[in-house]
């Protein structure tokens, strides 16, 4: 069983370096990994092009879905996994991903929670209240759930609901998938399946309202089929250390 790991990235080069370290260090048995440059104008794809074994593939349409689906058709891996640029790969994640669809053939996506590599104490803490009290009970009474930042699909899966909606630009997409694969295979949500991303979206816009966004981004498009939010900002600009 081949992972390809697919790193959508629009105007990244202040976080990618640092995302294809962790994943140099944690992702030494991927099979792959595909950088796909969005839209960038920046150093983003020249940055990725420097790491040993990333491959960089071009998408000219400025957008995640855009970008996710132009991963989906580069993969060569049965399974495909998706990173977010400011993200960091954990010791394990790896192999809890072969360890889940190895044992679950059922399960065509495998996702959990982020732990944020840059917050404060009291941010962090706060974070992990926010995503303990809703993503379990949310996952429970739904019964799928994708955090967009990190999850791992079947490729077979992904091509049979016909991939990505690329009529979605930003909020609800992860929502979105999770719904549609949850009709052909089981899409299972553990806590302890973690990212470490970045909190900027937090710092930018206000913890309690970013929380909030993705609480009824994920909500509405549960029981409408739509996103809540039709607009987003880039956040690119931000950068905490």
């Amino acid at each position: 069983m081949r992972l390809s790991l697919v790193i959508p990235a629009h105007n990244e080069e202040r976080y990618i370096e640092d995302c294809l370290r962790s994943i140099a260090q944690h992702g030494k048995a991927l099979h792959e990994v595909i950088v796909v440059d969005n839209a960038s104008s920046d150093s983003t794809g020249k940055i990725a092009s420097s790491f040993p074994g990333v491959r960089v593939v071009r998408e000219d349409t400025k957008g995640l879905t855009y970008a996710r689906q132009k991963g989906l058709k580069e993969a060569q891996g049965e399974l495909v996994g998706y990173m977010d640029a400011d993200t960091r790969m954990p010791e394990h994640w790896v192999e809890k991903v072969f360890e889940v669809f190895k044992k679950n053939p059922h399960v065509v996506a495998f996702s959990g929670p982020a732990h944020y590599w840059d917050a404060t104490l009291v941010q962090k803490l706060t974070l992990a209240l926010s995503w303990w009290s809703t993503a379990p009970l949310m996952y429970f009474v739904v019964g799928y759930m994708i955090y967009g930042a990190h999850f791992v699909a079947r490729k077979d899966a992904l091509e049979k609901i016909g991939g990505f909606d690329t009529s979605i630009a930003f909020y609800g997409e992860d929502t979105d998938i999770a719904k549609r694969l949850s009709k052909v295979g089981k899409v299972l949500f553990r806590m302890d399946f973690y990212i470490l991303s970045s909190a900027r979206r937090f710092a930018k816009e206000g913890f309690l309202r970013t929380n909030i966004t993705y609480s009824m981004n994920f909500i509405w498009p549960a029981l409408t089929g739509k996103p809540w939010s039709t607009h987003y900002r880039d956040i690119r600009d931000t950068l905490i250390k």
